[in-house]
């Protein structure tokens, strides 16, 4: 390893000991892994003491481990020696460049410190905020930067987030689980999980809940990059499993939820809730697929369903209506409402199902819903056809 490298490793390895350390990234990657591009290295405060979060990036996906400062040498040695060809190190006395060039030739520049103080290690636990800037999992996931600034980028989700947690907080405090100390919480669809930690940072650690929270999605990359993540933050009581949310079984929850699910995954989600009794069921549905091409314009509304823009609407209008009027068969009381605004994301009408405990007379519920689908020609719409096996078990 060349002179220029060593003194890069051994400027890092002097930031930890003088705790001026910030932060480092790795890039210009060369290795014998096609997929890899960058490497970007934190600090992070856990009960074994302060650790480096290694958080890989890759073409497709991201991966994350913690390690103690003597891993963290030889990792970085091994990654300077066997493919990364720059490095970037951050310190609050000075900013250090490296490259590497062909043949092992290198340059190492120092300049004036882009950061003058640290980053915080530590989760903030005011309640003031339904979402800390600061957090480490916003970090991780590229919301925010080491200083807990919005990235540029990322304002839309920033507030998407905020606005999720402020109204599921509602929710739950006017609901029968307000009273409780323990609360079990399934996000079905989480994708890259920006609101399920949310949710689980609040509830645990603003709100003061016992939580167990699962977050479900197919895709195993973003399981296994949410799982580190989670463990970096040391929510030990979330969990992030693979799986579909038709196929996934479902038993003890209180609240359900399952945003941007794609066309009648939402509707598989709604009966996962109703089957398994939960007390809140909150859905952000998305892609209205089923019923629109099953329409059929009636007479007086011809030449206005005519314009594929409206019928879209109209076909979006009934699914969600629909949706809400089963769960009100099913003994919960309904909401529908614009969560955050279109300018931020236009995936924003929310569906609430909060559970009343009361019985519920089914057939007025029967007959709007029969007469809905009449009028419009609808055969089959998925909810109502999953409830069908609880509600005529024969």
């Amino acid at each position: 390893m060349n002179e220029n490298v060593e003194k890069f490793i051994a400027e890092f390895a002097k930031s930890l000991h003088e705790e001026t350390f910030v932060k480092m990234t790795l890039g210009n990657y060369k290795g014998q892994d096609e997929h890899l591009q960058k490497l970007l290295i934190r600090l992070i405060t856990t009960r074994k003491g302060t650790r480096l979060f290694f958080l890989y990036r890759y073409d497709t996906r991201d991966t994350a481990k913690n390690h103690d400062f003597n891993e963290s040498m030889s990792l970085l040695h091994d990654h300077l020696s066997n493919g990364f060809q720059s490095g970037h190190l951050f310190t609050t006395e000075h900013d250090w460049q490296l490259d590497v060039g062909k043949k092992g030739k290198s340059r190492l520049n120092v300049g004036k410190p882009t950061f003058r103080s640290k980053p915080s290690l530590e989760h903030d636990r005011t309640k003031k905020r339904y979402v800390n800037s600061q957090s480490f999992y916003l970090r991780a996931l590229g919301i925010t930067t080491d200083q807990g600034e919005v990235r540029d980028k990322q304002h839309d989700k920033w507030k998407q987030i905020n606005r999720f947690v402020e109204t599921l907080a509602y929710l739950v405090d006017k609901s029968a689980l307000a009273g409780r100390k323990q609360l079990r919480i399934v996000d079905m669809g989480c994708g890259k999980g920006y609101l399920t930690f949310a949710a689980y940072d609040y509830f645990k650690n603003i709100h003061g809940f016992e939580v167990s929270m699962t977050g479900v999605d197919s895709r195993a990359e973003l399981v296994g990059l949410c799982n580190d993540i989670a463990r970096g933050a040391e929510f030990d009581g979330l969990e992030f499993v693979e799986g579909r949310i038709d196929e996934f079984e479902l038993k003890d929850v209180d609240v359900l939820i399952a945003l941007h699910a794609c066309n009648t995954a939402t509707d598989d989600a709604i009966f996962k809730g109703i089957k398994a009794g939960a007390e809140l069921i909150v859905v952000a549905p998305c892609c209205h697929q089923e019923l629109r091409p099953q329409m059929k314009a009636p007479e007086m509304l011809r030449d206005v369903l005519k314009h594929g823009i409206m019928a879209e609407d109209v076909a979006e209008m009934i699914t969600d209506g629909i949706r809400a009027l089963l769960l009100e068969r099913s003994g919960y009381s309904t909401r529908i409402f614009e969560f955050v605004s279109t300018e931020h994301t236009p995936k924003n009408r929310m569906i609430v199902g909060t559970r009343t405990g009361k019985s519920t007379d089914v057939e007025p519920f029967v007959r709007e819903i029969d007469a809905i689908k009449s009028f419009f020609g609808i055969g089959n719409q998925r909810l109502e056809t999953l409830l069908s096996s609880l509600f005529n078990p024969d």
